[in-house]
Parts: C-alpha cells; sequence; structure tokens
C-alpha cells in the first residue's frame, strides 16, 4: 500500500480482545501494600464472562471474587476508537459504584499495554495494564505502578486466565 507523505498505516485493532469472550477461571496474586517494598502477596481465585458489545465496538466483563478483605465484584469496559487504534479501559467495582479514569493503549505483537495516571496515597503515579501469552485457552493480564515517571515498575496484580470448558 501507498501511503501519502506523513501518514502512518493504521492497524485494526477492533478483534484485539476477542481472546477474552467467554467463561474464565483467574487465579489471582495480589501485592498486600503498593510501592513501599512490600513482597507479600495474597492468592485468591475469581472468575470472569466477557462478551462483545455494539456489534465489537467495544466489549465488557464481569469479575468476581472473594479477596482477602471479601466479596470484589469489577467490571471492565473496553471501547475501542478506530481514528487512533487505540482502546480506553474503564474498571468500576461495586464498591465504589463509579468508572476509573480510563486506561488508554493498544495491541503491538500479541501484547497489549495501556496507561493512565492516578493518584496513590495523595501523590500522582503512572499505571500500567499488560495483556499477554494469549491462547485460546489462557491470559495474563498483570497491573504495575511507576512513583517515578514510568523509568521503574512494581507489578502488584497478576491475573492467570483460564478458560473453563463449556
Amino acid at each position: 500500500m501507498i501511503l501519502e507523505e506523513n501518514a502512518v498505516e493504521q492497524r485494526n485493532g477492533q478483534s484485539d480482545f476477542d481472546f477474552l469472550f467467554g467463561a474464565w477461571k483467574v487465579h489471582n496474586r495480589k501485592l498486600r501494600e503498593r510501592l513501599n517494598g512490600c513482597t507479600e502477596w495474597d492468592e485468591f481465585e475469581a472468575t470472569v464472562v466477557a462478551r462483545p458489545v455494539w456489534g465489537g465496538k467495544g466489549n465488557f466483563d464481569e469479575y468476581n471474587a472473594i479477596g482477602p478483605k471479601g466479596p470484589l465484584e469489577g467490571m471492565t469496559l473496553r471501547l475501542y476508537d478506530p481514528q487512533t487504534g487505540q482502546w480506553s479501559i474503564y474498571w468500576g467495582t461495586s464498591g465504589s459504584m463509579v468508572l476509573d479514569t480510563p486506561m488508554i493503549g493498544r495491541f503491538q505483537d500479541g501484547r497489549g499495554e495501556f496507561y493512565d495516571q492516578e493518584f496513590h496515597q495523595g501523590r500522582a503515579v503512572y499505571c500500567r495494564f499488560l495483556w499477554s501469552n494469549a491462547t485460546p485457552t489462557s491470559c495474563r493480564w498483570e497491573q504495575a505502578l511507576s512513583a517515578d515517571g514510568g523509568r521503574t515498575w512494581e507489578t502488584n496484580w497478576i491475573m492467570e486466565f483460564t478458560r473453563v470448558a463449556e
């Protein structure tokens, strides 16, 4: 394809999250305390059910777990912008009843990277989601925070997904 000068060929990433559609069991490892050198992890199980919305222009999942602090009900709404080739990922819980600031990013070479800036203990930090190792029966998600402008990252939550046989 011949592109005009300064034009960038845009890949269509609308199907990036299609691997996630269906029911999953999720093994969670969550750092007990964030950004203070903690090395203790809580481990617990969860379920996730994901489906497309708006003809595939977005997708939605429901997350249910009994975590270290009790029940955790969450939901994720992901919306694809074909103009930018990026996804906006919104997370909310039944505890907060709000959708967080969206994580923005895209997939490249089978790895999804999504970023935002949020507050942790009164200071602004960067947050990163990574999606990787997607197969028909498994995938991995992890969250990390950076208090130094993205030079170093502390992974604080890892989810290993295993597809539920239908």
